[in-house]
């Protein structure tokens, strides 16, 4: 299951007792905000896309959406989403739990600057009833991203 591959790797950074475990489904953005009582713009939303033969994650606000146009000029292609059934062997979290930590090798993340409006935000941990609160600088260091990037529109 990954979110023991998530745990596991939160351990070995010492925050794997932060990680919120819900009765209740937090597959989607309401979902989360609803079982985390806060609003869905803090949500951390991981989107998975294919660029040419590599896979990436965009982890952006929960009411951002991609932009078309500002994706292609930072990626240099149309955004394509992994299908659904492509999500688990491509990034190792199936969706709904989908999360920028404990990744797959060579799926690059990149953090859209949607989030940059909030302290802390609620990612995802591997799996449809997880999350974890953190501020941007530890979503920075655990994710491991790339860059930040300006691809999305706030809804």
């Amino acid at each position: 299951m990954s979110i023991e591959k998530v745990r596991e790797y939160f351990k070995t950074k010492g925050i794997d007792g932060r990680i919120q475990e819900f009765e209740v489904s937090s597959a989607t953005v309401a979902l989360a905000a609803k079982a985390l009582h806060c609003e869905e713009n803090r949500i951390a939303k991981t989107l998975s896309f294919h660029v040419g033969e590599k896979v990436i994650l965009v982890v952006a606000a929960g009411d951002a959406k991609i932009d078309n146009a500002k994706y292609k000029a930072q990626f240099g292609t149309k955004a394509k989403m992994l299908a659904f059934d492509e999500a688990e062997p491509f990034i190792g979290h199936a969706v709904g739990g989908i999360c920028p930590f404990a990744v797959n090798e060579n799926v690059e993340v990149y953090l859209d600057v949607s989030l940059k409006r909030f302290t802390t935000v609620f990612p995802a941990c591997g799996s449809s009833n997880s999350a974890i609160e953190l501020s941007l600088e530890e979503l920075e260091e655990y994710s491991g991203f790339v860059n930040w990037v300006d691809v999305c529109k706030i809804l």
